[in-house]
């Protein structure tokens, strides 16, 4: 496993799911870590699981749909933690439908924050010479006629990975992202739909080659992998990380 001791990471949306494995990763591996997301029981549960690996460790409740809260919550990480070497833009909107609501939901927060906190971490990020992973999904890929506002979202993210990569290299930032597939995990939409929506959840199920969904630690090793000197000459690429779903 790459070592990230000294190193200072910032996780938007890191309290459940691939965020949580994510900074999890990280502060094994040896990194200050902060977090943030809306709610305040998973994101302190996360915020002590992290500590608990010694490391400086910084939380905080943070609206990612709001311009002033993402800003302030990226100064106040880069504060705590002393700088910025990673960024890891995780959260989503989970915005899916196509109406008013769903598609603002998903641009604000799949979108928006990503921008956001990109350019808030930009200063740190260029000081420290650093990395971005941004986090898509394979839905960005495909048409969606159950999910068309996220899948488009998730296809704008791969895009705008390709634009930050050009841009920031002369900075010596690199840029990239990952595309998950399919992840299941306790409390998360995938558990809910075996339940609520089995038609769905079997149909996924038989769409995998290796027969299951993926989990949260098998995305976060490939966010680890691209934000690790052993990815230091990969820039503006999307990592598809889903057992061969879109197969």
């Amino acid at each position: 496993m790459a070592t990230f001791a000294g190193k200072r990471v910032v996780v938007c949306g890191g309290s459940r799911g691939i965020g949580r494995a994510v900074a999890l990763g990280f502060a094994a591996a040896g990194a200050s870590v902060s977090i943030c997301a809306r709610s305040a029981g998973p994101l302190e549960a996360t915020r002590a699981a992290i500590a608990a690996h010694g490391k400086p460790t910084h939380a905080a409740a943070c609206d990612l749909g709001d311009k002033a809260q993402v800003e302030a919550y990226v100064g106040a990480a880069a504060a705590a933690l002393g700088g910025i070497d990673v960024l890891v833009n995780n959260a989503s909107g989970f915005g899916s439908r196509d109406t008013e609501e769903h598609w603002a939901q998903g641009l604000a927060v799949d979108v928006m924050a990503t921008v956001r906190a990109t350019h808030a971490a930009l200063a740190h990020l260029e000081a420290s010479r650093g990395a971005i992973v941004n986090v898509s999904s394979i839905s960005g890929y495909k048409s969606s006629t159950r999910t068309p506002a996220y899948a488009a979202v998730k296809a704008l993210l791969i895009n705008y990975t390709l634009s930050q990569a050009a841009m920031y290299a002369p900075k010596g930032i690199r840029a990239n992202a990952v595309a998950p597939g399919s992840v299941e995990f306790p409390g998360g939409s995938w558990e809910q739909r075996k339940t609520s929506e089995p038609k769905l959840y079997n149909a996924v199920l038989e769409s995998i080659p290796f027969g299951r969904l993926g989990t949260p630690e098998e995305i976060a090793d490939v966010v680890l992998f691209l934000a690790s000197p052993a990815a230091r000459w990969v820039t503006g690429q999307t990592i598809i990380v889903d057992g061969g779903q879109l197969l």
